[in-house]
């Protein structure tokens, strides 16, 4: 019996744990199972013309809400192509409503519900044997027209499933690949809208076994392994052990973790602050909802005081990026509220804030609720909604074009100077910002266009200009320095007027070349001569001094009273002009000093800030990270 297990991922750099688990547990017994994967994007027919040239007698589909559409257009097809071949489906979209799927798609003859595995095995002896499919605990079948679900089977004994991780086929693509990984399974929490409230308890895998399988697929070139546990630090002794062993054995490999953040305990964050090598833990946070009678609806306990000053303390230690989510569209969160929500949340200026839409999930308690929060949404996957009792469909679409410019000017980090000037010292709060420049941007129809990296530049400063914004000078000297930082070779074109004179700026990189460690020591030690600088580096002045606004956005948000006063006395000497010897020149960076702050509104610009000129310097390929450096001299 040929069996292909396969699944549809969201992205190639995906890929699928489930059908991992499941050969992993059977293959002993069963050895002709192929694992093949492909993607949503992929055409329709490319997928069933692999398949059929396979000839399988099983075919197993990983389904989930991004995939279930195009998974149920693939059976039909390979039904009519293939009609003896025996379509099973599992996964979280489909174990909570099989006689749903199964009245749906005449072409799915098995669908197994919750932990796989063993009902997986078990499936594949009847179908090879006696067929005897009302044995199968946690599987759903057809017999002549009648649609039977069977008993749930017993959770799995998680240190009696075989390890998914030591396919030799997968080692040529570990680097190339996110590696999705469990030490548990199950939550503790009991969110309403969430499908992990469904299953009551955590399992756990013998931290030794874990520690063995990370260690071989760091060793054969994993990069980025995704920790799949809804809470990895509920067991603080198992986490803290595991941030140990990773630390001590990453190899430059990235984890990243889903955490609740009002749980860590002070020592947990100590520790981390302290031990936690730069850039290899990344946290996703769930917050949701900063709106306490949301939450209690919900059923989702949480302390946003502790959840901030979680958050806080880990940005204070400038080692680990965090990923804080929203969701929109929760009973009692109208606009308003929600409005509130994300700048409770923006506040502490996570490096990615994720705007998620609420989706009704199939099994969740918050679907069974529908009516009474008079919630209307999408028949099929994902399942959005489009109103509430409290939201609009209206609300619903002014949101959405707020996300499309938040993914686009602040979690890309196209533009981080930028965004956070506009953040603080000009916009009424995040929120407005982005919301404004969202209308703007719907209003001109660019949504249905494309745009390449200066096209994101332009329109910005066309939104602003349009808005009479002021310190559009301040604004623009920033757009340009993101603009140079978002390249990792010097740009060949740019989407401003070049004002600099010819005769100054061969004037500035002669003093420069003859000068260089007085730009940083590190240029003095590369030795570049004239002609080498002019390779490498882009030059601009500046109208206002650019330390001075640097300093005026480090940090985190705040009322503006201390960190105003600390960036007027950040304003360095000046030269006189380009021909007199550079002095003063320091190589710019931006202290992430914490200041605790409880508002959103923006704050006055340093009056620091109109002292003076700066001459900005941006060099690239000068280390191994590829990353331009610069560098300002006060003018």
């Amino acid at each position: 019996m040929k069996i292909v297990l396969t699944t549809l991922n969201a992205k190639y750099i995906h890929t699928s744990l489930a059908i991992r688990l499941l050969k992993a547990y059977s293959e002993h017994e069963f050895k002709d199972i192929h694992l093949v994967e492909y993607t949503i994007k992929d055409p329709v027919m490319n997928i069933v013309s692999d398949l059929f040239q396979k000839r399988p007698d099983v075919i197993g589909f990983s389904c989930y809400i991004w995939n279930i559409e195009e998974t149920l257009k693939l059976i039909g097809i390979l039904k009519q192509v293939m009609p003896e071949v025996t379509i099973v489906l599992g996964g979280p979209e489909v174990s909570y409503e099989p006689l749903h799927w199964m009245k749906r798609e005449t072409g799915i003859d098995f669908i197994v519900n919750g932990d796989g595995e063993e009902t997986f095995h078990h499936l594949l002896q009847e179908l090879r044997d006696d067929r005897k499919f009302h044995f199968v605990y946690g599987a759903a079948y057809r017999k002549g027209e009648e649609i039977i679900v069977n008993p749930p089977r017993p959770k799995s004994d998680l240190n009696t499933l075989p390890t998914p991780h030591r396919f030799p086929e997968d080692i040529p693509d570990l680097s190339k690949r996110i590696v999705y990984f469990e030490t548990s399974r199950g939550c503790p929490f009991n969110c309403q809208f969430c499908l992990s409230s469904i299953e009551v308890g955590v399992r756990y895998y013998d931290i030794e076994r874990v520690k063995s399988d990370l260690l071989y697929l760091i060793e054969n070139g994993a990069k980025i392994i995704k920790f799949l546990d809804r809470t990895f630090n509920i067991n603080r002794n198992y986490a803290m052990e595991m941030f140990q062993f990773l630390i001590d054995n990453h190899q430059g490999c990235v984890f990243q973790f889903e955490i609740t953040a009002d749980i860590m305990r002070p020592e947990v964050l100590d520790f981390l602050s302290n031990n936690a090598p730069p850039g290899i833990f990344r946290f996703e946070i769930g917050v949701q909802s900063t709106n306490d009678e949301t939450n209690e609806l919900v059923k989702r306990r949480q302390n946003f005081k502790k959840l901030s000053r979680t958050v806080m303390k880990i940005k204070e230690s400038r080692n680990i990026d965090q990923h804080l989510d929203l969701i929109a569209g929760l009973p009692m969160e109208d606009y308003t509220t929600f409005r509130k929500t994300f700048n409770d949340v923006f506040v502490m200026e996570p490096e990615e804030l994720q705007l998620g839409f609420l989706k009704m999930l199939r099994g969740t308690g918050l679907r069974a609720q529908a009516a009474k929060y008079e919630y209307t949404y999408m028949e099929h996957a994902p399942y959005e909604i489009l109103s509430s009792h409290m939201m609009t469909f209206s609300d619903i679409i002014r949101l959405k074009r707020l996300e499309d410019v938040l993914e686009k000017y602040w979690n890309s980090h196209r533009m981080d100077h930028t965004a956070k000037y506009l953040i603080r010292h000009v916009f009424d709060s995040p929120f407005d910002f982005f919301q404004e420049f969202g209308d703007y941007w719907e209003e001109r129809g660019w949504q249905k266009i494309g745009h390449q990296l200066e096209d994101l530049f332009i329109r910005l400063q066309s939104f602003l200009i349009d808005r009479g914004t002021p310190s559009m000078d301040i604004i623009t000297g920033l757009m340009k320095l993101d603009y140079f930082l978002g390249h990792k070779y010097k740009p060949r074109k740019i989407w401003w007027d070049f004002v600099l004179d010819k005769s100054d700026w061969s004037s500035y990189l002669k003093n420069i070349a003859a000068n260089p460690g007085q730009i940083s020591a590190q240029l003095a030690e590369a030795g570049l001569n004239e002609r080498e600088l002019q390779k490498y580096t882009v030059l601009e002045v500046l109208p206002f001094s650019l330390d001075a606004v640097l300093e005026s956005i480090s940090g985190l948000r705040a009322d503006g009273g201390s960190e105003e006063e600390e960036a007027d006395n950040a304003v360095d000497g000046a030269v006189p002009s380009p021909e007199s010897l550079i002095q003063g020149g320091t190589e710019s960076s931006i202290e992430e000093s914490v200041q605790t702050s409880s508002t959103a509104v923006a704050v006055a610009e340093p009056s620091s800030v109109r002292e003076g000129r700066t001459l900005l310097i941006v060099m690239y390929q000068q280390n191994e990270s590829q990353r331009a450096q610069y560098y300002t001299l006060p003018l």
